[in-house]
């Protein structure tokens, strides 16, 4: 299922980053890899806060769309 699915709260695994060459490498540099533990924090005004790799980001639900766990 797509990050944007998961429930607020519960860690999960990351099956597989998708999305165009460019786009993996860029979430792989946010820590955004397959076999990482993600958790989202929050979600607001289409906008998501996860915590991924002992730190925050916030990424758009575009690009949460293409994390799936």
């Amino acid at each position: 299922m797509p990050l944007t699915s998961a429930v607020q709260g519960v860690p999960n695994r990351i099956k597989k980053v998708g999305g165009r060459e460019e786009t993996r490498r860029f979430l792989e540099g946010l820590g955004f890899a397959a076999g990482t533990m993600v958790t989202v924090i929050s979600e607001a005004g289409g906008n998501m806060i996860v915590h991924v790799m002992d730190t925050r980001v916030a990424i758009g639900k575009e690009m949460a769309g293409k994390i799936f766990v």
